[in-house]
């Protein structure tokens, strides 16, 4: 019997109006606390790297250790961190985290002021302000459907993907215009204020959290992982989904940890042109989610997917090619599309991913794929940063993005090829039981193959 949950209690209270969830005051803020936040996360992915190479001399393997120290945290520390986060109220946890991101990015500035900022001292700011990230965005996938009615999840979605695009767009450029007045250091002030503001709008969120189904929990924290585990592993869509995006993240994240060294130092540009470049590629993201439902209408949420993934990877070949003049331009053209095709599969992914798994374990669930997408990102900096050290950064960056042209073959090995739409819910027999009865979760049958699934992988800049 399939166990469905009911849906959150106060979702009742928002009816369909025109302009949709521009008019849900929570999501509202909810999306503006996002779009702030993003904007100085933005500005941070060249604030940093630039802080980095220019204040303090960093070496490529240096700027490739730093952004790898940012996903570490989801290694060490991702499965438990699912399993608190389906046992806690998530905006609260959304809440600490910000803040405790707003103090790590605001201590570099002081540091510098005091002159006495080092590499070592930014390792331990990335490091720390992963740990953080792995509990805010494991909550915050979790909180978004609890927010909103199920049907209006892919709305929301669009909506913080598009706005989160267009921060990519503005962020890099902001960071190159404040690097160049008043040095990259102060950039990162942005940041900081983004984490304060992010947590303010959360605060003023009225709709509470809907209780769990069922019985609560009070298992271990191994059982409660193995929950999760069990659901990924069983389910063909998932699956696929989840080692696409560990294999892609790979070179994705590669060819980023390195974009900014590339750019500075084999084709010569100015802290300003770098975030302009960076800025211009992530034109792609608006594009992409503003696209990402008319291809899911037009080709079906799977044959959408494949088209976004494996249709647009190719054009990131084209980044290696950049160089003074023209060439820019290929870069530019290169990254717009690469970043379109991934936003719009995000898109895709990330609403089916949310609908489909059973509310009371999201967490868990959405952690253990993470475990692996995100798992494969400190690997992939750290395998670019040795390339570009032993071989050259531009070597480099040709190896990552040929890589990446591939990595899309994976989604034709499977049940996805097959279908024009991913499912949007588990056969019966796939079901998790809603409280902690572990037995029967391992006792179920084996799933249907047509069991459905649908995986968020990260964003092209992920935070």
């Amino acid at each position: 019997m399939t166990v469905v949950e009911a849906a959150p209690p106060t979702a009742a209270r928002h009816p369909r109006r025109r302009g949709g969830l521009f008019w849900h005051r929570d999501f509202r803020l909810l999306w503006i606390g996002q779009a702030t936040s993003k904007f100085g996360s933005s500005v941070t992915s060249v604030a940093l790297p630039l802080v980095a190479v220019a204040t303090l001399g960093a070496t490529t393997f240096q700027v490739a250790l730093l952004a790898a120290a940012a996903w570490v945290p989801w290694l060490i520390i991702g499965l438990p961190a699912g399993a608190w986060v389906d046992r806690l109220p998530r905006r609260p946890v959304m809440v600490v985290c910000n803040v405790a991101s707003m103090l790590l990015f605001l201590s570099i500035p002081v540091a510098a002021g005091l002159d006495v900022l080092t590499i070592e001292q930014l390792l331990v700011v990335a490091l720390g302000a992963g740990t953080a990230s792995v509990f805010f965005q494991t909550a915050y996938q979790v909180y978004l459907p609890a927010l909103l009615r199920p049907e209006e999840v892919p709305e929301g979605n669009a909506k913080l993907q598009g706005t989160e695009a267009v921060a990519q767009v503005a962020g890099p450029g902001a960071a190159g215009l404040i690097a160049q007045a008043f040095g990259a250091v102060l950039a990162l002030l942005a940041d900081a204020i983004g984490f304060l503001v992010s947590a303010v709008c959360l605060l003023a969120i009225r709709t509470p959290e809907p209780r769990a189904t069922g019985k609560r929990r009070s298992g271990s924290l191994r059982r409660e992982i193995g929950e999760g585990l069990h659901f990924l592993v069983r389910d063909p869509y998932l699956w696929v989904l989840t080692v696409f995006g560990a294999v892609s993240n790979l070179c994705l994240i590669g060819y980023q940890a390195i974009l900014v060294v590339f750019l500075v130092d084999e084709v010569g540009l100015s802290p300003g042109l770098v975030g302009g470049l960076i800025g211009g590629m992530s034109l792609g993201g608006v594009l992409g989610a503003a696209l990402a439902t008319p291809i899911a209408r037009r080709f079906g949420t799977a044959r959408g997917l494949i088209v976004s993934e494996l249709g647009v990877a190719p054009f990131g070949l084209l980044i290696p090619l950049a160089a003074p003049g023209p060439r820019l331009l290929l870069a530019v053209a290169g990254g717009v599309v690469l970043i379109a095709g991934v936003v719009a599969g995000n898109v895709i992914k990330g609403s089916f991913r949310q609908t489909y798994t059973p509310h009371h374990m999201l967490g868990r669930v959405t952690v253990s794929m993470q475990l692996l997408n995100y798992g494969t990102i400190p690997i992939g900096a750290l395998l670019a940063g040795a390339l570009g050290t032993a071989l050259g950064v531009r070597t480099a960056m040709w190896i990552t993005m040929g890589g990446l042209a591939l990595t899309g073959l994976i989604l034709l090995v499977g049940p996805i090829r097959q279908r024009r739409d991913l499912p949007s819910q588990p056969p019966s027999g796939h079901q998790p039981p809603v409280g902690n009865d572990v037995t029967s979760a391992v006792r179920c049958p084996p799933a249907d193959p047509s069991a459905p699934g649908s995986p968020r992988t990260p964003p092209s800049a992920p935070r």
